[in-house]
């Protein structure tokens, strides 16, 4: 098993950099936050459906791509799930619900026992997802399924329908066919997700063969799935799988600026609390006085409550008692006594005569 740190298991608690807060992450955050990137998603992949004629010539020029270059797996694996029902149903469902399910459950197992390294799991995948949506949008593309059957290929999830929830249309619910893009093929998200799930299982799901196992079968499997239900071209597995890539390259830059943005607010906001000036340097116009009391230019560093700041010194000299002297003699508790090798004090006033003796 890899070593866990402090985070792993509790409530994780990231650095700011530039600050000394820690960000720490909450479920009631994270969940709205995927909530709404899946819905943009969801939305945006609606919105960019493209002209059908556009679609379809994507689709054959990728499929004739694939036979020149002999990577057309798609046709034997239909044919293969068209023809035997016990194979061909069990994918219809895999295909259907696993996409939804088992992204979601890795999530909140990373949230729940790898929180040190859920931050950036999270970000890669929402970063690959919207780099997706781009590709539904710039490349519309009509999946094997909906080409015309002289291309050889039947719809398992038509074929199959009466087993599920899903109707003819697509994988969606019966009825719901219609509120879905189903010329988003390129690239395949399913592949893409399943990818992630699995190297997020390989590199944080321990060392046992049975996790190492399902790291490496469960996008394998996929990728046979969606050709052989007709949803996928083998090229929009390949762009999936580069989507991802593209998504992982991105995420260290996201999470660094993130970071400087949560820096300023922080920043900012203890700034705001504080009253100290933004952009006050020392040595710079003490003769003039700010709002808040202090030489202009002059170190914003704050006195506590109670304390004076000896006049003439910029406020780098402290006078305990703000300005009310204390009898000969009397000694405030716990106060340090003046020793000798700092010669006489001065007076609170700063005219320059001696202290009263202590």
């Amino acid at each position: 098993m890899p070593n866990r740190g402090p985070s792993d298991t509790g409530a994780g608690a990231e650095p700011v950099p530039g600050t000394g807060h820690r960000h720490r992450l909450r479920w009631w955050t994270e969940l709205p936050l995927l909530l709404l990137v899946y819905l943009a998603y969801s939305a945006g992949r609606l919105l960019a459906r493209g002209d059908v004629s556009t679609a379809v010539d994507h689709g054959l020029a990728i499929l004739r791509a694939e036979k020149a270059l002999w990577l057309n797996a798609e046709h034997p694996l239909n044919r293969l799930f068209t023809e035997h029902a016990w194979i061909g149903v069990p994918a219809d469902f895999w295909y259907a619900s696993l996409h939804y399910l088992v992204t979601p459950a890795v999530l909140i197992w990373m949230f729940r026992s790898r929180r040190v390294h859920y931050r950036a799991a999270r970000t890669w995948l929402l970063l690959s997802t919207f780099v997706g949506l781009i590709g539904f949008t710039l490349v519309p593309t009509c999946p094997p399924r909906l080409l015309d059957a002289t291309h050889g290929f039947v719809d398992t999830m038509a074929q199959y329908s009466a087993y599920g929830w899903w109707g003819t249309e697509a994988s969606a619910p019966r009825g719901l066919g219609g509120m879905t893009n189903q010329y988003a093929a390129m690239p395949s998200l399913h592949v893409g997700w399943a990818l992630w799930c699995g190297v997020v299982l390989w590199r944080h799901g321990g060392r046992g063969p049975l996790m190492r196992t399902a790291a490496v079968a469960y996008p394998l499997i996929t990728t046979v799935v969606v050709m052989g239900t007709a949803n996928h071209y083998f090229l929009d597995a390949v762009a999936g799988a580069a989507v991802m890539g593209a998504g992982l390259l991105l995420t260290a830059p996201g999470l660094r600026f993130v970071d400087r943005l949560r820096a300023r607010y922080a920043t900012a906001r203890a700034e705001a609390m504080t009253g100290v000036v933004p952009g006050a340097t020392a040595g710079a116009g003490a003769g003039a006085v700010t709002g808040h009391g202090r030489a202009a230019g002059a170190d914003p560093v704050r006195a506590p409550a109670g304390v004076a700041v000896r006049a003439g010194t910029g406020g780098s000299s402290p006078v305990v008692g703000g300005g009310c002297q204390t009898a000969a003699g009397e000694r405030i508790p716990r106060q340090r006594k003046q020793s000798a090798e700092h010669g006489p004090r001065s007076s609170e006033a700063g005219d320059g005569s001696p202290a009263p003796a202590r």
